[in-house]
């Protein structure tokens, strides 16, 4: 996703070769899984975590490339939005105080980043929609400098045709139409990356997506857009909404959106880059000089660039990841389900529930997923996203319950065993699940704690919706960076 691509005007003659180069590029990933030439053996994680910019008004500001010159650290990088940058953490095991390190580094680089983003009048905010956020801040003019975000602008609005509408109809309705994708930058979200073999891809890939719905309803965060009050992870039907490059006519068709939960279980890793090949045309067809048959037949490790740009634009819930590190390939699954924020603390602790509860699901004799319909996974996704912490799911055994219900009694104690497998230290194992499960049992979480917030403002004192959000954000943000996690938040004072 990060890829550089500079301006370009591409032609027909372009969208042929690349057409014909990113399925050589499949032909060869295939051969690599069927040689296992993939690195596994040590399985490392990763975390990225996209960052909104406010100025001292709580109002978006419009500065990453100040900020970004300021921070001078290259773990910091730009976003779509020019009030976007985004911090990218090394990789490292989960095994030990795995979870704990990860939590220092973050802190570490986000206060020294906080600090130097001041100079320029910029302030970091986690969150997955800020709720001070207008139509008026989200323009063309708006997008950041990077040539690819332009291109990306340009090729999504050629395919579509015509301008986007927006509708999302929650506690508010909203009905909105853009002429750009900037209503994306709105969606600020965090990453969980976990490497695995070739052989376990689609047992973790089929796990995550299992648990892709309670795992939005526990860190919704995101309730507010525009003004108004919609679903409790607003981010989730705008993200859908705002990258569809589908006339109403070709949605009535039954192609497949970009922004894509998918539609069955997978049997290899491979199906999902297939898929990808199969449904979505070329949005940047950029083509480079690498032969990666040849390399590959030299004993080399080819780096399927074609392949692995395509898959950036086609937006998955949780995304297969082909990399190149050192000369060695490897794959992974991007978790891309959960917003910003509300701290860090918050943010590890859902990784540490992620990477144990799919470790201990695709290590289980019998699979989730041969008693679950893929189907009933993209129902729970959908209610975890608009009832947030409230959300009743379907789960196997169980029928529908609440979510909150099917995490402490069903859920947790397989997150425990999944990091116990993982070699996570007991302490902060204890530790961190201990937050998921106080989430549950005070049915708080960011997108609750925005919402009681708001009410109580406008109620009590009588405040107009705009000046009552930015007074959320202004609460929120000492409390982020007092790293409390968010079920302690007091919603008065």
């Amino acid at each position: 996703m990060g890829t550089e691509v500079g301006r370009h005007q591409f032609t027909r003659e372009d969208r042929a070769r690349h057409r014909q180069k990113v399925r050589q590029c499949l032909d060869v990933f295939a051969e690599m899984l069927r040689g296992s030439k993939f690195e596994f053996e040590r399985p490392m994680t990763g975390l990225e975590i996209e960052l909104n910019l406010v100025d001292d008004e709580a109002e978006p500001a419009m500065r990453n490339a100040e900020a970004l010159a300021a921070i001078a650290d290259p773990d910091f990088q730009t976003e779509l939005g020019q009030f976007n940058i985004e911090i990218n953490v090394a990789p490292r095991r989960l095994a030990g105080d795995g979870p704990a390190d990860f939590e220092r580094h973050v802190r570490a680089s986000l206060n020294a980043a906080e600090d130097k983003a001041r100079t320029v009048g910029a302030h970091m905010v986690m969150i997955g929609i800020l709720p001070t956020l207008h139509r008026e801040h989200l323009t063309l003019e708006s997008l950041s400098a990077n040539p690819r975000y332009a291109l990306l602008n340009e090729q999504i609005f050629a395919a579509r045709g015509e301008d986007l509408e927006i509708r999302i109809d929650g506690v508010d309705r909203l009905a909105a139409t853009a002429d750009t994708v900037a209503p994306e930058a709105a969606c600020t979200s965090t990453q969980f990356h976990l490497q695995v073999s070739p052989g376990d891809f689609a047992a973790y890939w089929n796990a995550a997506q299992a648990v892709a719905g309670v795992q939005v309803a526990l860190g919704a965060n995101a309730p507010f857009l525009f003004g108004r009050e919609l679903w409790r992870e607003t981010r989730i039907p705008l993200f859908e909404q705002a990258t569809d490059t589908r006339s109403e006519e070709i949605k009535a068709q039954g192609v497949r959106p970009r922004v894509w939960f998918g539609e069955r279980w997978i049997t290899s890793v491979f199906d999902l880059f297939e898929e990808n090949v199969r449904y979505f045309p070329a949005l940047l067809p950029v083509c480079d000089d690498e032969d990666p048959a040849q390399i590959l037949a030299q004993g080399g490790t080819p780096q399927l660039s074609e392949l692995r740009l395509h898959n950036g634009t086609v937006y998955r819930w949780n995304r297969p990841v082909y990399d190149v590190v050192g000369d060695l390939p490897h794959l992974r699954v991007e978790n891309r389900v959960l917003p910003a924020g509300p701290t860090v603390v918050d943010t590890i602790a859902n990784g540490a529930f992620y990477f144990g509860l799919v470790r201990t699901l695709a290590e289980s004799d019998r699979p989730l997923w041969s008693q679950m319909s893929f189907s009933a996974a993209e129902e729970n996704f959908h209610s975890g996203a608009r009832h947030g912490i409230t959300a009743t799911v379907f789960w196997p055994g169980l029928g529908y319950v609440p979510v909150t219900e099917l995490v402490l009694r069903r859920l947790l104690p397989m997150a425990y065993d999944g990091l116990d497998a993982w070699g996570v230290d007991a302490g902060e194992r204890d530790r961190l699940l201990r937050i998921i499960e106080q989430r549950c049992l005070t049915g708080r979480n960011g997108a609750s704690w925005q919402v009681d917030a708001l009410h109580r403002l406008e109620d009590e004192r009588n405040l107009e919706r705009a000046d009552a959000l930015r007074a959320v954000l202004q609460r929120y943000i000492p409390l982020m960076h007092a790293n409390l996690p968010v079920h302690e938040w007091p919603t008065d004072g």
